[in-house]
């Protein structure tokens, strides 16, 4: 039988099968570090998010007759932009450190410097949050944990929270929670990679953006706070919280 005039050399067939080879073999390993860097990048989101969720009910959080003693003679308003000021030039400040370390790689993992950087900035947000909460005469009821989690709420959902809501209160750290909680972080984890650039290019960026996401924040919790404020004069004489002493912080830089 002749030979079939359309069959290509052996060693050009050999070439190509094993041309084909490798790219499959190629793409096989891309799929596999692509789908391993997902797997690495949700446990490094989930470790951070409980980070966060233990770390809530441990800071300090001032009372609104400690603020109005370290910041006398302030309006509600006035007080509450000092909190802010404070605020954003915390989480700048956490920024511009992180942002600074070095030329750092953007692997699919969470790199420990920007996980520790959103513990961080969340740390400071629930903060403002709280004491936001305390300028607007709307501290939630509860324990101590129970405002921890209405606030990890308020700082999740971007919003105020509304006390006359009791599930908006002690709502549980449940696996909704977890993973809203999860979702938000990964929206921070977005916007803070490019914090990661090299020396201070990285801490210039990472200072401006998480000022201007904090401020953002915080806008959004005033305009709900203020829709349901309650004014200082028909609050309880003893605003003392009943859980914990908070201690005093500077007053100068209003965090």
């Amino acid at each position: 039988m002749p030979a079939d005039p359309t069959a290509l050399p052996a060693e050009r067939t050999t070439g190509a099968l094993e041309e084909r080879g490798r790219a499959a073999s190629l793409a096989a390993a891309v799929g596999r570090g692509t789908r391993k860097g997902r797997d690495g990048a949700r446990k490094g989101l989930t470790t951070v998010a409980g980070r966060i969720i233990d770390n809530a009910p441990r800071i300090p959080v001032r009372d609104l007759a400690t603020l109005r003693r370290q910041f006398p003679g302030l309006t509600p308003e006035e007080l509450a932009d000092k909190l802010v000021s404070g605020a954003t030039r915390g989480t700048a400040t956490v920024g511009a450190g992180v942002g600074a370390a070095a030329m750092l790689p953007v692997p699919p993992a969470m790199p420990a410097e920007l996980a520790a950087e959103i513990v961080g900035v969340a740390s400071v947000e629930i903060k403002l949050i709280a004491e936001l909460h305390e300028v607007y005469g709307l501290r939630p009821p509860g324990t101590l944990r129970q405002r921890a989690t209405a606030y990890l709420t308020s700082w999740t959902e971007e919003r105020g929270i509304d006390v006359t809501k009791p599930t908006t209160v002690n709502a549980a750290l449940g696996g909704q929670m977890k993973r809203e909680l999860r979702q938000q972080i990964m929206k921070r984890t977005l916007r803070n990679l490019p914090n990661l650039t090299p020396f201070m290019v990285g801490a210039a960026v990472g200072a401006v953006m998480n000022r201007r996401d904090t401020k953002k924040l915080a806008d959004k919790i005033r305009k709900d706070l203020r829709a349901r404020q309650v004014p200082w004069d028909a609050l309880p004489h003893t605003e003392a919280m009943p859980d914990g002493a908070t201690p005093a912080l500077p007053p100068e830089d209003g965090r």
